[in-house]
């Protein structure tokens, strides 16, 4: 039985770090032995708000993959490609860009967040308006039936299922209409209690060696009413808390959980403690991607690899559009 393929990508816009660990790359993993996985680096997309400074994008290209392969991403498996390499892309963009109705774009509820949280860079540009369209582009080249993602991007999936009915009530049923495949992803904060992010400077990257890794975990806040180590704690608010259910044993999540409440452990022992599991289970993903480091042939070889896998897909899927459009 042929397997249902998916499809989901990522901007190279800087260092992968625990967040697209858990919220992506994780779930990628699994995903491996279920479906026909085609996994992206989408610098084009990257593009739409960092089109000022494009000096790190190539760098951050191979990084990237770097990191995929380091948590266990196969490419015996899997197909990776780069999205500029694969330039049918921008072909299909163009001519869905046609049919789309620009209100669907206008109310698309990330352009409107995005245009309020970067009110520093100049985002009213066509590329950035547009820019769901390319990912619908992305999405239906290679037939894909579903897409994994959040909950806060699933209006995108819709979007591309509303475009794709369009172009098949126009041209002919070409398209599959992809679903967006719901993932279950803990929240993880950065060291300072916001989101993860690298704009933050409060990331712990995939390429941090252990000692950066427990540097960065000496400085997490923990309970901030907690002032003095006889004070007794609340672990539900305490950001290292959550990382200890995710890499300490349950018997030390439960030990630390008592002990914290009855004052009987300080926040030093306490991230120390969760530093030492959190940097064991690191461990095997560091190893590899020193490797990928010093063996970066075989990273370039594998990226051109899968771009020419999926431009040949991608080159089929064009002639039915182009026959479809009659053009």
């Amino acid at each position: 039985m042929n397997k249902q393929r998916i499809l989901s990508g990522m901007r190279p816009t800087g260092p992968l770090h625990l967040g697209h660990l858990h919220g992506a790359l994780a779930n990628w993993k699994d995903m491996q032995d279920k479906y026909d996985c085609f996994y992206f680096i989408a610098d084009w997309h990257a593009l739409t708000t960092n089109y000022e400074d494009t000096s790190n994008t190539a760098a951050f290209r191979t990084e990237m993959m770097i990191d995929w392969l380091s948590v266990g991403l196969d490419p015996a498996k899997s197909t990776f490609f780069v999205q500029s390499e694969v330039k049918e892309h921008a072909e299909l963009f163009l001519i869905l860009s046609m049919i789309t109705p620009v209100p669907w774009l206008e109310r698309n509820p990330t352009y409107k967040d995005q245009i309020v949280q970067m009110e520093n860079k100049d985002l009213s540009t066509f590329g950035f308006l547009g820019y769901p369209v390319l990912q619908a582009a992305d999405i239906i080249m290679y037939k894909a039936h579903g897409v994994p993602v959040g909950i806060d991007q699933v209006p995108h999936v819709e979007l591309t299922r509303e475009i794709v009915r369009r172009f098949n009530y126009m041209y002919g049923d070409v398209f599959v209409e992809p679903k967006a495949i719901l993932t279950e992803t803990p929240k993880l904060l950065g060291s300072d209690n916001r989101k993860m992010s690298k704009s933050y400077q409060n990331a712990i990257n995939l390429a941090d060696p252990p000692d950066v890794v427990s540097q960065k975990v000496s400085v997490m806040i923990t309970d901030p009413q907690r002032m003095r180590k006889k004070d007794p704690g609340d672990p539900d608010i305490c950001n290292v808390y959550s990382f200890h259910k995710i890499y300490s044993p349950p018997e030390m999540v439960e030990q630390v959980n008592k002990e914290c409440r009855a004052a009987e452990i300080g926040c030093v022992q306490c991230k120390k403690l969760m530093a030492a599991n959190l940097t064991a289970q690191l461990e095997p993903i560091y190893e590899k991607r020193v490797h990928f480091e010093k063996n970066r042939d075989e990273v370039e070889d594998i990226i051109k690899t899968g771009s020419d896998k999926a431009r040949e897909v991608a080159k089929a899927t064009m002639e039915e559009v182009r026959a479809a459009v009659k053009i």
